[in-house]
C-alpha cells in the first residue's frame, strides 16, 4: 500500500481503484468507524456545491483556492463553495441551460437538486471570494462587485439574511448559469461525521471582476499553480504558501478533499484554461469507502 495517494498515470488511462490517505485531523474518528464495523450507515450527507475557478497562469493552469478553519470534510483547503441552502430555492431571473438541462449535465433526475446547485455554487462564488456569475441580461456580466454596498450584499449572503435572489432582484440582475460548467460529483465516506454531497463545477472570473476574499468566511485565498500544487505527493508546497497552523508543512492530502485534489490533478494535467473547461466528462458519483490497509485508515475509490 503506498504511503501516499496513488495518482493516475499520465496515459490518459484511469486507475481501476484509487486510495487516499486518510488525513491526521479524521485518522481517530476513522479508526473508530472501523473498530465498531464496516458497512454501518453513516450520517446524511449534506447536499453542497463548489466552483473550480481557472486562468492561465505564467507557468501553467492556476486555480483559486481558499483556507477555512474547522473540521469540515471538505478539507482546511480548498474551492470557493459550501452547503446547500433553503432559500437557493427562491426564484429568480435564470439565462443559460435550463434546470432540466442541468439534471442531464449533474447526472441527476431531480430538477429541484439540479437547480439548487447551481444556485448555491454561483451564491457562494459570490459570498466567500466576491465573483458574481450575473449580469444585467442573459449576454453580459457584472464588471465590479467592488465597494461597501457590494461587501454588504454579502455580508448578508454569509449571515442568512438575504438570498442569491434578494441579491439579484434588487439590482435587476439574471443569473448566468451558462457560465458554468458541471465537473464532477463527491459524496464525502460514511465515517466523517458531517459528510458533505458536493457537485464541483468549473468556470473563470468574468472580465473586470477580481475575487477578493470575504473575511468572516475564511483567512486565506489566492491563485495557485495546480501543477506545482500538486507536482509531489508528499511536498508542502501548497500548504507553505497558505502558510496557516493547520497548513504549514503538510502534504496535499492532509490539505485537501479527494474531490479538491483529483481536481487539482486533473487541472495540472491541461495545456490551458480553455482546454480544461471545453473537456468533456461524464457526471458520476463518486464515493470514497473507508477500509484498513497496514494497519491504517484509507479511503478507496472503485472507478471501474
Amino acid at each position: 500500500m503506498p504511503s501516499s495517494p496513488e495518482r493516475a498515470p499520465r496515459t490518459g488511462r484511469l486507475p481501476a481503484v484509487r486510495f487516499f490517505e486518510v488525513p491526521e485531523r479524521h485518522r481517530e474518528a476513522a479508526r473508530a468507524w472501523l473498530e465498531r464495523g464496516a458497512g454501518i450507515p453513516g450520517s446524511t450527507p449534506v447536499p453542497a456545491a463548489a466552483v473550480v475557478f481557472v486562468r492561465d497562469g505564467e507557468h501553467g493552469v492556476e486555480t483559486l483556492l481558499t483556507h477555512r478553519t474547522g473540521s469540515s470534510s471538505l478539507g482546511p483547503v480548498g474551492f470557493p463553495g459550501g452547503p446547500v441552502e433553503a432559500h437557493d430555492d427562491d426564484p429568480l431571473d435564470w439565462a443559460g441551460p435550463t434546470p432540466l438541462e442541468w439534471t442531464r449535465r449533474l447526472g441527476t433526475d431531480d430538477v429541484g437538486r439540479a437547480r439548487r446547485a447551481v444556485v448555491a455554487a454561483a451564491r457562494k462564488a459570490f459570498e466567500e471570494v466576491g465573483v458574481l456569475l450575473a449580469g444585467p441580461d442573459p449576454m453580459s456580466t457584472v464588471e465590479s462587485v467592488e465597494g461597501a454596498e457590494w461587501l454588504r450584499s454579502r455580508e448578508a449572503l454569509a449571515l442568512g439574511d438575504v438570498s442569491l435572489a434578494d441579491v439579484l432582484g434588487r439590482r435587476r440582475l439574471v443569473l448566468r448559469s451558462d457560465l458554468l460548467r458541471p465537473l464532477a460529483h463527491w459524496v464525502s465516506s460514511d465515517f466523517v461525521h458531517r459528510r458533505h454531497d458536493v457537485h464541483y463545477f468549473t468556470a473563470v472570473v468574468p472580465d473586470g471582476q477580481t475575487a477578493s476574499l470575504l473575511g468572516s468566511r475564511g483567512t486565506w485565498c489566492g491563485w495557485v499553480d495546480a501543477a506545482r500544487a500538486v507536482a509531489d505527493p508528499h511536498g508542502t508546497w501548497l500548504g507553505d504558501l497558505v502558510g496557516r497552523p493547520d497548513t504549514l508543512g503538510r502534504p496535499p492530502a492532509e490539505l485537501l478533499a479527494p474531490g479538491s485534489l483529483v481536481a487539482l490533478e486533473s487541472l495540472a494535467e491541461c495545456s490551458s484554461a480553455i482546454a480544461f473547461l471545453a473537456k468533456k466528462r461524464r457526471i458520476a458519483t463518486l464515493n470514497p469507502v473507508l477500509e484498513e490497509h497496514g494497519g491504517r485508515p484509507v479511503l478507496r475509490l472503485d472507478l471501474g
